[in-house]
């Protein structure tokens, strides 16, 4: 458990050194995010759990994801186009206007919530599987300062989609290899269940 908690320091001290980014203006967000609105809803919250809600969403997770698409280091062909005519200060106004919105509540299977709620606050050490309480939180709200995002209200299927991909390496843009050696040691039922919990969190 030690070393569980010095690795979280470990990264989140490493994202706290990060190069000085224009301020976000969410009023100039606003204009810029109608073109984000056929996917992730004009005020953040997708109306299907094929794209991800952005409302609530930590600022500095939302820009690190904008910066890591067109970077590259996050992949998705829809997104890489959506990105590569933005600015930094487009990026920074885009988080800024969808971390002011409201997350709309989401709810968990209940059949799902004690297989999911073990894993959420116990994690499966036989598995090495960390809890997910010491990055999210008890109420699924992340740290903004370490950029760990939050997951409460977030469509289960969309964070189960992130947690395969971080399984496979499809996805590989987590500090540390931190996600991608947590969900190394998931099934796919801790994954849905725990996915399910996670959105219903608030």
């Amino acid at each position: 458990m030690n070393k569980l908690f010095a690795i979280i320091a470990a990264t989140a001290a490493l994202n706290l050194v990060t190069t000085v980014h224009a301020a976000g203006n969410a009023d100039a967000g606003k204009q810029k995010a109608a073109v984000c609105a056929a996917c992730h809803g004009a005020d953040g919250n997708s109306p299907t759990d094929g794209f991800p809600k952005l409302a609530g969403q930590h600022e500095s997770y939302l820009l690190k994801q904008l910066q890591d698409y067109k970077a590259g280091t996050r992949k998705d062909p829809i997104m890489a186009g959506q990105v590569a005519a933005l600015s930094d200060q487009d990026m920074a106004d885009l988080s800024a206007y969808f971390a002011a919105q409201a997350v709309s509540v989401g709810a968990a299977d209940k059949k799902l919530i004690p297989a999911g709620n073990d894993l959420y606050r116990g994690g499966n050490p036989a598995n090495k599987v960390s809890a997910c309480i010491g990055c999210h939180g008890p109420a699924g709200k992340g740290n903004p300062a370490a950029k760990f995002p939050s997951l409460g209200g977030q469509h289960a299927a969309y964070i189960a989609k992130q947690l395969k991909a971080f399984r496979d390496g499809s996805r590989s843009n987590d500090a540390g290899k931190m996600m991608r050696n947590i969900a190394a040691g998931m099934t796919d039922a801790e994954i849905e269940a725990v996915s399910s919990v996670s959105s219903g969190l608030n």
